[in-house]
């Protein structure tokens, strides 16, 4: 038997073997929860459901719960159906005969379910999201995707669809997602509840909602807007200190300089080796001197022979394992891994990551291996504070940069950033700078994060970026990697944030006693003569640029607008725009359209309603494809006719 009842506005149902609650969450926003088993399980995770208005109707076979434009219908056999403007767009799929066995449940051993919810295929439709991932798709339609976080793969679980909604899975267990031709379906091995949000409305006002229901990105400050150098690695205070004054006598705005892993004592101290970096107040303030800043990369890796190793251990503030001892094997072996989800883990951390570094003049952090980084993946086996590995496996990146974020906060006004390899749903509000992690250096690779890039942008992260000319596999002395590496600063001009990294020449050979070996000069200067000039004059544009790229940031706080966009994002009512993966537009007024194709010199570019300028010559165009010409030390970018920004071309 099932039954029905309207209590609290909201709106409960109740069948054998699981209870359902639906309630309005925000604009065009409803929340579908159900409970296993039938008892209640009280949990946002990361969300933070709004209140909004909502009306109900009865009939005789199932409730409709009404909110704004959007409409979910619960059917006494448990079918879910939401309308929205009155046309059916998310029907769910019954998996038994007789239109019957909606959603799907099996009790594990420790009393937690596998769950899983299918959904009816749409023709032609196409989806977008889902975080960033190098899969070379830019429309996720005919896709599946695991749902977990690794090197250079991000799940965010919420979708854009053409049809006119967005889709939040409010679930942080591992899992899967099919956006298959005959369903769509979402799985997680391990929950106590299934739970989603479906927000109906263009590009614009489901981003909105999603940032009012997710939380706001800060507006990014002006010291990250620039341009940020990075290699793997500086080895000594000196080494770093002697490219900033570089590119200061090259009169090169240099924003942020990075300080690279392996410059600690142990893994688990969070402090410099004084071996090598002798004096660290007097090199942030020649530093901040010259007008850049300092970040600095953090690992949440501990050893046992960290001095805080001990403390951590018997203060319950490591990740646990199901079996065997608190050992995990990462990237460089057996060792323990911080429980960021720990409150008392996130303040002790942060206490040692001010003491050492933020009180010597560092202004920010860059967290690695955020996700974290764990071989073998076993989520079953690891133990956080909030439950285990399996139930909880995507939101470690999130409470990661919470603890940046509360702790710049509790000594500051000024808004952090933190450099992460890994986010979650809510992770923006944090000051998030998500980066795609170690991707090859290829031009393959560069076509693919292109899209990876716009595929994040959907999810709620206006803060994004690449490793400029891709982290491995580069010759910088070959004449495909320095054509490569002028297309991609090209690219990272037209990104959130622009910032070249990598591990250039690496052959794993020490010139020090130093504890992990250096790769090649990864500077302006280090990529040929010509290449020089190219990639000086790319950072120019990019400081000209700032007054533009902060105001598009302050939109995106206020807004939820992403700052690099989907042609769709502006122009959702052209059916050309969702199938353009590899051009965008940058903020309001630019389309860029970058060239991604080793000695491709033309592309063809589709231009949308209006009248465009492009950059390089001031000619002027109308919609509709057109090839356009880009030598190597050109580009193709449009602004809108009428736009001042064409003088800072």
């Amino acid at each position: 038997m099932s039954s029905f009842e309207i209590k609290n506005n909201t709106l409960l149902f109740y069948r054998d073997g699981e209870t359902v609650r639906v309630s309005a969450c925000g604009k065009n926003a409803v929340r579908f929860e159900a409970f296993p088993g039938g008892e209640v399980f009280e949990e946002n995770f990361t969300l933070m459901p709004q209140a909004a208005e909502c009306e109900f109707e009865e009939r005789g076979y199932c409730v409709f719960i009404k909110t704004g434009e959007v409409k979910l219908q619960l059917e006494k056999n448990g079918k879910v159906t939401v309308y929205y403007k009155d046309r059916a767009v998310l029907e769910e799929q019954p998996e038994l005969t007789f239109n019957d066995g909606f959603r799907h449940y099996e009790q594990n051993e420790n009393g937690s379910y596998s769950a899983r919810i299918t959904f009816n295929a749409n023709e032609g439709e196409h989806f977008y999201g889902l975080g960033h991932e190098a899969s070379g798709c830019f429309d996720l339609k005919g896709c599946s995707f695991d749902m977990r976080h690794v090197n250079a793969k991000c799940t965010i679980p919420f979708v854009y669809s053409s049809k006119g909604y967005g889709f939040l899975w409010n679930n942080p267990a591992v899992g899967t997602v099919e956006l298959s031709k005959n369903r769509t379906r979402w799985a997680v091995g391990a929950t106590r509840k299934m739970d989603f949000v479906f927000i109906g409305g263009t590009p614009r006002e489901v981003s909105e909602t999603l940032a009012d229901i997710t939380g706001h990105a800060p507006v990014m400050p002006h010291w990250a807007t620039g341009f940020w150098q990075s290699r793997l690695r500086y080895e000594t205070q000196e080494d770093l200190l002697e490219v900033a004054r570089r590119y200061k006598e090259e009169g090169v705005p240099l924003s942020v300089i990075i300080c690279d892993y392996f410059h600690w004592t142990e893994q688990g101290d969070y402090k410099f080796d004084p071996q090598y970096w002798h004096d660290v107040k007097a090199m942030t303030d020649e530093l901040h001197s010259m007008g850049t800043r300092l970040v600095v990369s953090v690992w949440p890796t501990i050893n046992e022979n960290s001095e805080n190793y001990e403390y951590m251990l018997k203060n319950d503030m490591l990740i646990k394992c199901v079996h065997g001892d608190n050992k995990v094997f990462s990237f460089y072996g057996p060792q323990a891994e911080i429980d960021a989800t720990n409150p008392k883990t996130r303040e002790f951390v942060f206490s040692k990551l001010k003491q050492n570094y933020l009180d010597n003049g560092v202004d920010g952090l860059w967290f690695d291996e955020a996700e974290p980084e764990i071989h073998p993946e076993n989520f079953g086996n690891l133990i956080y504070s909030l439950g285990r590995g399996d139930e909880y496996g995507l939101i470690y990146p999130y409470y990661y940069s919470k603890m940046a974020y509360d702790g710049f906060k509790s000594i500051s006004d000024d808004e952090p950033v933190t450099l992460t390899r890994c986010a979650y749903t809510g992770s923006q509000k944090f000051g998030a700078l998500v980066w795609s992690g170690d991707i090859p250096s290829t031009f393959e690779s560069l076509s693919k994060q292109v899209k990876a890039g716009l595929n994040m942008s959907v999810c709620g992260f206006p803060w994004w970026n690449t490793d400029i000319g891709g982290f491995y596999g580069a010759d910088t002395t070959s004449d495909e990697y320095r054509e490569l590496i002028v297309r991609w600063f090209q690219y990272g001009v037209f990104c959130p944030v622009m910032r070249v990294h990598g591990n250039r020449n690496r052959h794993g050979e020490k010139k020090r006693d130093v504890k992990e070996p250096t790769g090649d000069p990864n500077e302006i200067w280090s990529f040929g003569e010509r290449n020089h000039k190219i990639l000086r004059d790319l950072v120019l544009l990019r400081e000209r640029l700032r007054p533009y790229i902060e105001q598009q940031m302050e939109i995106a706080s206020v807004k939820g607008y992403p700052v690099m966009r989907p042609m769709f994002f502006d122009f959702p009512g052209d059916e050309n725009c969702y199938s353009l993966g590899e051009q965008y537009m940058f903020g309001s007024e630019i389309l860029f359209a970058p060239i991604v194709n080793r000695v491709q010199t033309e592309k063809t570019v589709y231009l949308p309603e209006g009248e465009w300028v492009l950059t390089k010559d001031k000619t002027l165009y109308t919609k509709g494809f057109h090839k356009v010409k880009a030598e190597i030390d050109e580009f193709i970018a449009f602004v809108r006719k009428g736009s001042e920004l064409i003088d800072l071309f």
